[in-house]
């Protein structure tokens, strides 16, 4: 491993550390029941040469041999092991209680800090990959936890007990025992090193993999429809090609690394014997039938913990490669927001002058704390404006070019334009999903960058096109845009988008449990639980992006009632592909490869006889 690398898994290794920390009382318990666990398996194996030397050799010559003696140092040892078992398992069970609280914690933490990613990081990363953070990535951190690192913890005892056992016992055998242990370690050393790099190659592919199914498993319609059931069998098995090679180097050099480390281990078992006989024949003080009995047991003893190691470095290499993979995420820089600028609730004082108060009172304002200390609200209006705007998602490639335009209270702009033209992209700047790169955007006079974006967000009510529900009632999802809203405000909102007839139509009305995005709604039905749930948060500034696109023309001319008492009051920027949901709009925008090419109203555009002329004499739908 080379240096930058070693550097990352010591980092990585501490990180985890430290989510163990207020677990440290449970893990100096556990610690003491390895050493117990330990100490109980070596006085075992020391006891055989007291058992033979001490109690069954002089039985064997005795004419009435008495057992009591036997039976007595049988019983000691038997509570001896006792001990032993009760420690293992104790420690075992404490391990899993502690994993599983670092793993909480970390979910936790990763799910926390992916709340505060900017939509960037959604956009350039599949949510397949993502979600294997939370499953395959956390569950070789449990493993490792739970299994490899109580079990290195207890091969580490155990093996220092077992050298000092087998000093004591004989100095010439536990000098060729540890010389042979070196071999072993070498072996282990080169098996291991092999394995490990692959085994994160495969971390990285199974996200890779689960990305590309998690994909898969959105589009099956689209790919059914299109017939491209061949082509996305042909990609999967390439990313699935390149998992199964990096699993197969990694499990190939894990898999014959434990047969290997147990044929030296009986290797040695047999050296043992064999040099063992040849001392004790030439006279070498103390060795006794006893003594190699014992050692023969201790070498068993000290060839499993090296075994389990070897075993447990493979699942600690893939745990680390996770670990790392997970603070990558937790490491992501997240969304910026210098802000000083608030929302909050006013009312008129008696003087008419605007106050904050803790009252709903529907009414809200902009507080700016001024050099002096003063503070200044501003009323929340809703008037946006772009001066001289240029924004590119990639710095080096601008999509929108000096982009100005005004939306004064109560106007309804639309944009219209082909796919790519940058509609979309206008409405990601209001709501400061990204950030522009030269020019000004102002939010009733101020500055959009001294706006915090929690606040900003709150002040836009939002549908798009693909539509998101969630697990929960009717109800639940409605009040996603209002979480203080009363039943009755969530009712009303409802049938402001001409949703409240179908809902009652439901088994359970609004009590009506939906899961998987709704799938058991129509795309309209959904689309409209969405135009619902904008109106449930009464924001002064509406964007629609494509709101009635997925909606039948029998239905839109329903829905549109709706949405024009919704946009009532209210700014309103409006995408729309179908050039007669916008010829009612105060002003319309036409883009072309990201620059605003005409501007004006139905009429005034129509007059002009320029793009828009074009795209609406042509065809109602804009391709």
């Amino acid at each position: 491993m080379n240096k930058h690398g070693a550097q990352n898994t010591g980092k990585t290794i501490k990180r985890i550390l430290s989510y163990m920390k207020e677990y440290k009382f449970r893990f100096i318990f556990v610690l003491i029941c390895i050493l117990l666990s330990a100490v109980a398996n070596v006085a075992g194996s020391m006891f055989i040469g007291t058992l033979i030397d001490d109690y069954i050799t002089p039985l064997l010559g005795s004419t009435n041999p008495v057992f009591t003696g036997l039976l007595k140092a049988i019983c000691v040892m038997g509570i001896v092991y006792l001990v032993g078992i009760l420690a293992t398992l104790f420690y075992n069970r404490t391990m899993v209680s502690i994993a599983q609280g670092v793993l909480k914690k970390i979910r936790d933490d990763m799910f926390t800090h992916m709340q505060k990613l900017p939509i960037k990081y959604f956009d350039t990363h599949t949510h397949g990959d993502i979600m294997s953070y939370y499953t395959n990535d956390t569950d070789t951190l449990r493993q490792m936890m739970a299994q490899s690192i109580p079990q290195m913890f207890s091969s580490a005892v155990t093996i220092i007990s077992v050298v000092v056992a087998m000093f004591i016992s004989n100095v010439y055998l536990a000098i060729f025992v540890l010389v042979f242990a070196t071999c072993m370690m070498f072996v282990i050393k080169k098996i291991a090193g092999a394995s490990g790099r692959f085994f994160v190659k495969q971390q990285q592919s199974i996200g890779k993999v689960n990305g590309y199914i998690e994909e898969m498993i959105n589009g099956q319609k689209v790919v059914k429809v299109f017939c491209h059931e061949e082509h996305s069998k042909e990609d999967f098995d390439k990313i699935n090609e390149e998992l199964c090679e990096n699993a197969t180097e990694a499990n190939k050099y894990a898999n014959i690394l434990m047969p290997i480390m147990a044929n030296l281990g009986n290797l040695q078992y047999v050296l043992i014997a064999i040099i063992g006989g040849a001392l004790a024949l030439n006279g070498v003080a103390g060795l006794t039938l006893g003594v190699i009995a014992s050692f023969l047991q201790l070498s068993k003893s000290f060839t499993m913990p090296i075994n389990q190691i070897s075993q447990q470095l493979n699942s600690i290499v893939m745990a680390l490669a996770g670990a790392e993979r997970i603070f990558n995420l937790m490491d992501e820089e997240v969304e910026q927001d210098n802000g000083d600028v608030t929302l909050v609730n006013v009312k008129y004082d008696r003087n008419d002058n605007i106050v904050e108060t803790e009252e709903k009172t529907y009414m809200w304002a902009w507080k700016e704390v001024q050099k002096d200390g003063s503070v200044k609200y501003t009323r929340l209006t809703g008037e946006v404006k772009f001066f001289d705007v240029d924004f590119g998602y990639n710095p080096e490639k601008i999509v929108l070019h000096d982009i100005t335009l005004y939306a004064d209270h109560g106007e309804k702009v639309a944009f219209v334009g082909a796919t790519g033209a940058g509609k979309t992209t206008i409405t990601n700047l209001i709501n400061r999903f990204y950030d522009i790169a030269d020019g000004t955007i102002t939010y009733d006079g101020i500055n959009i960058n001294r706006i915090k974006k929690k606040d900003l967000r709150r002040s836009l009510g939002i549908v798009l096109q693909d539509t998101n529900l969630f697990t929960g009632t009717i109800k639940e999802n409605i009040r996603y845009g209002n979480l203080d809203a009363t039943d009755e405000e969530v009712y009303a909102a409802a049938r402001l988008a001409n949703a409240d007839e179908f809902i009652n139509m439901l088994p359970d009305g609004y009590d009506t449990v939906i899961s998987g995005d709704g799938g058991s709604l129509s795309q309209g039905q959904r689309q409209l639980l969405s135009i619902a749930r904008a109106a449930v948060a009464d924001p002064p500034v509406m964007i629609l992006d494509e709101a009635t696109s997925s909606i039948d023309t029998r239905t839109e001319a329903i829905v549109q009632r709706g949405m024009d008492a919704l946009m009532t009051g209210r700014t309103v920027f409006v995408i729309a592909h179908r050039l007669s949901t916008v010829r009612n709009s105060d002003v319309i925008m036409v883009l072309e490869l990201g620059r605003i090419i005409e501007r004006g109203n139905h009429e005034q555009l129509i007059a002009q006889k320029g793009k828009y002329y074009q795209l609406y004499t042509g065809a109602f739908e804009l391709e």
